[in-house]
């Protein structure tokens, strides 16, 4: 799971810089908004919940991991685009894509606080303390 956020987050990356260069090229930034969502949400927060996956392993191992990375994957993807679609002019249909996305991306936000809460606690034996 770990290694497929990685991957995911990254991948994501590379559209989001991808778009800017396009718009920057057409110097068009209609879509700033999505960009800048894609680019934090599909690259930054998705890299972070890789980054402490890997340095808190035991929050990795659990079904609600999983269950997090999957429901951030999607909100992360799904939100964006929602946005993209309102701002190319389907504000009415594509609404809901939006708000579906938005909440899609608080549910996964929320599920990685309480396996944060849940698991930041603890101390490893010979682990440093910040």
């Amino acid at each position: 799971m770990i290694k497929s956020l990685f991957r995911v987050s990254v991948s994501l990356a590379l559209v989001g810089i991808i778009l800017g260069i396009v718009m920057g090229i057409r110097q068009d930034f209609l879509l700033m908004p999505a960009h800048a969502h894609l680019n934090l949400l599909g690259f930054v927060t998705l890299f972070l919940c890789a980054l402490y996956y890997r340095v808190v392993p035991e929050a990795a191992a659990s079904r609600l991991a999983r269950c997090q990375a999957i429901v951030s994957v999607a909100g992360a993807i799904l939100f964006p685009i929602g946005i993209a679609c309102v701002l190319l002019g389907g504000h009415e249909r594509f609404e809901p894509v939006v708000i579906a996305g938005s909440l899609t991306v608080l549910l996964g936000i929320a599920l990685f606080a309480v396996i944060v809460f849940s698991t930041g606690g603890r101390e490893r034996a010979g682990a440093a303390q910040i």
